[in-house]
């Protein structure tokens, strides 16, 4: 009796691209009309905003521009230079200096901060492991569906290699908050908030 054995299939691969290929990619008008980040070699796509992700983070670049005062350069989904394989957006992040001061996105951050809804679950993992990677010691999540910030905090490495946030703190919307960096400034968590029931003009 003759018995046939099968050849196995072949393992799926996952192509990762460094950030000169994204760039590239982005010189060859791939993502045209396309709104993309490059997350540890991924090219991520990302939704469309609500009305509530855009009011939040305008409030958000306001107040946190307001806080740091001169100096600083508060920047809203403007590119971070991490690594070699990632470009995040955050929503807003505060670097030092002015737009003058640079001649690349800049690769650190005093504070950065995402404001999620339909992102929650990415923001907490994987963007929380990649400000953790990069040393930010101040990541701010304002959370959408249940009015508050989560603060993370304290980057740290396990022992397996990966990055995450020892201390995760969070205010809710009738709290404060402080950056790191400007410890004297006290933020109302409901100055970052859209409003629950939006006014509408006719």
């Amino acid at each position: 009796m003759r018995t046939t054995t099968s050849e196995p299939e072949p393992e799926t691969l996952t192509r990762y691209w460094t950030r000169a290929e994204y760039y590239a990619m982005i010189d060859l008008g791939f993502f045209e009309g396309q709104h993309v980040e490059l997350l540890d070699g991924e090219i991520v796509m990302t939704a469309g905003q609500k009305y509530s992700h855009t009011s939040s983070t305008s409030k958000v670049a306001r107040v946190v521009r307001d806080a740091f005062g001169k100096g600083y350069w508060t920047r809203v989904q403007f590119p971070l230079q991490l690594a070699n394989n990632s470009e995040p957006e955050p929503d807003v992040s505060v670097v030092l200096g002015t737009e003058d001061d640079y001649d690349d996105h800049p690769s650190s951050a005093f504070l950065v901060v995402e404001v999620s809804g339909t992102t929650l679950k990415t923001d907490r993992t994987r963007k929380a492991a990649i400000y953790a990677r990069a040393g930010f010691e101040d990541y701010w999540i304002v959370n959408l569906f249940s009015r508050c910030v989560e603060v993370h905090r304290k980057p740290k490495k396990d022992a397996a290699g990966n990055f995450f946030y020892k201390s995760i703190v969070l205010i809710d919307e009738a709290g404060f908050v402080s950056p790191l960096a400007k410890p004297g400034a006290k933020i109302a968590v409901a100055d970052l908030l859209p409003l629950q029931k939006p006014l509408v003009t006719k």
